[in-house]
């Protein structure tokens, strides 16, 4: 399972004089990372020096790369209902968000309640640019908003409709990924003007942050903690905690050392801020009244994933 994100590098960062007659506020191009969702580790990294250039090239890219029976997150600039036909002929499957004001057809009706609507529907206008596309539409309330996202996965009973939304939220790790590897390994400034040192800094910057990504997910199993209780930021400043013990020789262990009870104050992990909510995985929420197989049930005391309040 993976999601895919594209983004603009920011302006370069005229802290060289080589960059002093770049004109200012110019973009270092395009970047695109598919990222899997469960190691949160980069699949491939892509980089177009045109910061204009159109998605397109990305959407090739996206279907050379991946490979039938997975499952894409979409954000809403893959929104191109040719490109998502090409995904579902290749046995690619995709959850994304509705647009606002999207024209749709209702062809049927899995679940029609007060919190949640799983309904089968068709998109397009069957012209060139926008061909007839069947999808579903899973909309989930929470308070007085109701989300919609849809789904190339037809069947409730293979992907249901809490499930869909759940997985959508799981979308917020590369926006994490992206915070940690701009703003707290320094990818929001390029160093040097050329292309192939801008290449080199994106491939150093996404290296370091797959070594800390592990390290994190080992703490995480040292503590028998979920990786998303362990903050990336305090282990990546607590790595310098981390030298000066090591220097003084008193541990030569990165992992027993982020887990110590001593070096608890190095803020590690992270407190719960949420109560943790059961996952309703039933495809047909509507119509089952007893509690069998309606809530998620992990294998492990981890909690493996949570849902919107309804």
């Amino acid at each position: 399972m993976q999601l895919h994100i594209k983004l603009v590098l920011e302006a370069l960062f005229k802290k060289l004089k080589s960059l002093e007659d770049i004109p200012q506020g110019q973009l270092a191009g395009k970047m695109g990372v598919v990222i899997d969702l469960v190691t949160r580790l980069p699949v491939e990294i892509w980089f177009q020096e045109n910061s204009k250039a159109y998605d397109s090239k990305l959407e090739t890219d996206i279907l050379n790369l991946v490979s039938a029976k997975t499952l894409l997150l979409l954000d809403r600039g893959f929104y191109h209902f040719s490109f998502w036909l090409k995904l579902i002929e290749k046995e690619i499957h995709f959850i994304t968000r509705l647009k606002k004001g999207a024209s749709i057809k209702v062809e049927k009706i899995f679940t029609d309640s007060y919190s949640i609507r799983d309904r089968l529907i068709r998109l397009g206008s069957g012209t060139e640019a926008t061909p007839y596309v069947t999808v579903r539409l899973i909309e989930v309330r929470s308070a007085k908003i109701w989300h919609s996202y849809i789904t190339s996965v037809l069947e409730p009973t293979v992907l249901p409709p809490y499930v869909v939304a759940d997985l959508y939220r799981k979308r917020w790790r590369i926006e994490d990924a992206f915070n940690t590897v701009k703003r707290l390994l320094g990818l929001s400034y390029l160093w040097t003007g050329s292309l192939n040192g801008i290449k080199l800094q994106i491939w150093a910057t996404w290296l370091f942050y797959a070594v800390l990504m592990d390290l994190g997910d080992a703490v995480a199993d040292e503590l028998a903690l979920p990786v998303d209780r362990i903050s990336l930021e305090m282990i990546y400043r607590g790595l310098y905690h981390f030298s000066v013990a090591h220097q003084k020789r008193l541990t030569d262990d990165p992992i027993k050392y982020f887990v110590a009870p001593e070096n608890r104050d190095l803020g590690v992990v992270k407190s719960i801020r949420k109560p943790l909510v059961r996952l309703i995985i039933t495809p047909f929420p509507d119509r089952q009244n007893n509690e069998e197989n309606f809530f998620l049930t992990p294998n492990s005391q981890i909690p493996l994933t949570t849902t919107i309040s309804a």
